[in-house]
């Protein structure tokens, strides 16, 4: 039986609402956008017209008022009309201005088209979707794949995902380490920085943004500071142009610097970055370690979990609407600190790793009114957190729809 995620369900019901906005899904490279849409549009009973921005030499604006204009003849034909769907949006030059023409005529002449839009997590679309098609959208989000997707699809162990994560495409080569590998450099991380965020904007120093990648995803789930990173590359450039390229790999779903949570947002943003990859793999693969010293290193594989507990917040935090922070005062530390208007929750992680344990008893003190977690303890395992038996904020309704 072919797995469906739960993206596959949200879009589904929403093709068959009347046509009100346009339904765009985002997510990083090979997490399955393109699946999920071809599964959600098997059941719905109009025309489908897919139309795959593939081929730069044909892409252009008048490529996809083409593509357009042949769904639109489709919608003639049926009387709920028809679905347009364009994959990989963002590679069209303009393509957000082009949107809002053809969507916006559709409207005014009362065109039963519906449009589903990909594409993956870029500046380039997010720029589209802010400036050109502002209160005509809807966003859906595919993010990396957790364990409870990744042990119902494949079969995976809570060892085997920490070490190979959520990618699917990388799942049946798990069984041969170096190819594996091979497959996360080449297909996944190589694209992801040369066609997604090289394209973003202007790159003065793309040597220095695939350096701080590898060396930002091997520290995951440690801080360090602007400074030290400056020590650690070459040509490094000064901290701005660090801030600015950690950035892009954040927007691009490979790599994110947690801010020190503070409720003065001056001193937030002048704190030094705690690295955290949106996926365990891309810290394995910049580690360069194997299955077996994952397992016994103590060290490594409590940063291993600590990032599988990050990532998998930071996916959390995308589609629920909360955000992701660390706090560190003095010698006090707490892993993870999930903010969501006037809620708080401190999450510290029980790895192995060897670390202080005051660092929640000083937090709850100074913010009497969060909520605490420590996962790995026997009132919040490792494995109830991952699966999303956890609420992760008090009150939280029961129907609040998670990702897990």
């Amino acid at each position: 039986m072919t797995f469906r995620r739960e993206v596959v369900s949200r879009l589904h019901e929403r093709l068959h609402e009347p046509r009100q906005f346009i339904q765009i899904i985002v997510g990083p490279r090979q997490t399955g956008k393109t699946t999920a849409v071809n599964q959600a549009i098997e059941g719905v009973e109009v025309p489908i017209h897919f139309a795959a921005a593939d081929d730069p030499a044909l892409i252009s604006p008048q490529w996809l008022r083409n593509e357009w204009e042949q769904a639109r003849l489709l919608s003639e034909t049926h009387p709920s009309g028809a679905v347009l769907v364009v994959d990989e949006v963002q590679k069209v030059p303009q393509w957000s201005s082009v949107v809002k023409l053809m969507w916006d005529e559709d409207t005014r002449y009362r065109t039963p088209l519906k449009a589903v839009l990909t594409g993956s997590s870029s500046l380039l679309l997010h720029k589209g979707m802010e400036e050109s098609l502002t209160g005509r959208f809807e966003v859906l989000y595919s993010p990396h794949w957790c364990w409870k997707e990744c042990s119902a699809a494949f079969g995976y162990t809570l060892e085997e995902f920490l070490y190979f994560g959520g990618f699917p495409g990388a799942a049946p080569l798990r069984h041969d380490n170096a190819r594996w590998k091979r497959y996360m450099s080449t297909s996944i991380v190589e694209p992801t920085i040369s066609q997604d965020v090289l394209q973003m904007e202007e790159i003065r120093k793309p040597a220095l943004l695939r350096a701080l990648f590898y060396m930002g995803a091997a520290y995951s789930a440690q801080e360090l500071s602007y400074i030290k990173v400056q020590g650690q590359l070459q040509d490094a450039g000064n901290t701005t142009t660090l801030a600015h390229y950690l950035e892009l790999l954040g927007k691009a779903g490979m790599l994110r610097g947690l801010e020190n949570f503070t409720l003065e947002k001056i001193r937030q943003r002048r704190s030094s970055p705690r690295f955290m990859v949106y996926d365990t793999s891309l810290l394995v693969l910049s580690s360069n370690v194997i299955p077996a010293q994952a397992i016994e290193d103590k060290v490594f594989r409590g940063h291993l979990v600590e990032s599988a507990i990050g990532a998998y917040l930071l996916a959390r935090a995308q589609e629920e609407g909360f955000e992701v922070y660390y706090w560190r005062d003095r010698g006090d530390e707490v892993d993870f600190v999930l903010q969501k208007g006037a809620a708080i929750t401190a999450i510290e992680v029980k790895s192995g790793r060897v670390k202080g344990v005051t660092g929640s008893l000083a937090f709850m003190k100074r913010y009497p009114q969060a909520l605490s977690y420590v996962v790995g303890s026997k009132t919040c395992p490792l494995e109830d957190f991952l699966l999303g038996k956890i609420e992760l904020f008090k009150n939280c309704a029961k129907s609040q729809p998670t990702l897990s």
